[in-house]
């Protein structure tokens, strides 16, 4: 029987295991001549659809500052374009275009296919119990600073 690991031990192995996986998701959008924060906001476009810069910030946990820039880099490679929305005319809804579209699609296929792999050192059972076990993680602590 192995001993139960700490809060301590569980914070660790999260900590490294989000580094690898983040590192090897970086390399690999690199290589598309993308950084990190521009894979996230082309692919929650690319699923979601036209969505505001409040909301993909939402979505993808960004600070404003680093989503103003991640926008206007995107932008200047021609991936998305700004759109006024008629019922909010101080706010701008992010689209991709076509050129953007193709980007995503083909970097995407090629990261879920590496992220598979990744996990497949996880059985079924074993991915089951990890997802359930940290979105309860994960809701307990956004709860427990809520109440703070």
């Amino acid at each position: 029987m192995t001993d139960v690991p700490t809060a301590g031990q569980l914070w660790i192995v999260l900590v490294r295991c989000t580094k690898a996986l983040t590192e090897h998701v970086e390399q690999s959008v690199a290589e598309a001549g993308l950084v990190l924060t521009d894979f996230m906001i082309l692919e929650a476009l690319l699923h979601k659809g036209p969505l505001t810069i409040t909301e993909i910030q939402s979505k993808i946990l960004l600070a404003s500052g680093s989503m103003t820039a991640a926008v206007d880099r995107l932008e200047r490679k021609g991936c998305i374009v700004r759109r006024s929305i008629q019922q909010d005319r101080r706010a701008r809804q992010l689209e991709l275009t076509p050129d953007g579209r193709a980007l995503i699609e083909r970097i995407y296929a090629s990261h879920k296919a590496e992220f598979e792999a990744l996990m497949s050192v996880l059985g079924d059972d074993e991915r089951r119990q990890t997802y359930a076990s940290l979105k309860k993680l994960g809701l307990h602590a956004a709860a427990a600073h809520a109440r703070r």
